[in-house]
């Protein structure tokens, strides 16, 4: 990989790290909208949603779930804390879809409630799309 085009990307939740590679474009789901990253981008510092997270690496292009948490960019380094990571082919997408099914027939009483649904939802679509580009 050309070092005058990439930089470092690192994913750890409170288990384990998920991912420590290079990439040459990174785009992940902050909490207000979608944010890409190229090589000499400046200093950030965000809190992050619930989606998918893209890396670019030449040939090798990989897709991870996310669940919240932070991202730093700091001179060519990317670090996402997050709670949860998966990798495309940790994600079985027969149980996110049951998953997702009893979500949207969940009933609510409460606005708390509602919100929890909401965000359960949220999360079973994400596991979806980074399991299924298409």
């Amino acid at each position: 990989m050309a070092a005058n085009v990439s930089f470092q990307c690192t994913v750890i939740t409170p288990e384990r790290q998920v991912l420590d590679a290079e990439a040459t474009f990174l785009a992940f789901p902050a909490h207000d909208g979608e944010i890409g990253i190229l090589r000499d981008r400046a200093p950030l510092l965000c809190k992050l949603g619930t989606g998918v997270l893209r890396m670019e690496a030449g040939p090798q292009n990989q897709r991870l779930f996310i669940d919240g948490g932070f991202a730093q960019v700091l001179r060519n380094q990317v670090t996402i804390l997050t709670e949860q990571a998966l990798r495309t082919e940790e994600i079985d997408v027969e149980q996110t879809r049951a998953a997702l099914a009893e979500a949207r027939a969940r009933r609510t009483s409460t606005p708390e409630e509602t919100e929890a649904r909401r965000r359960e939802i949220l999360r079973q679509q994400a596991k979806l799309k980074a399991a299924n580009p298409a």
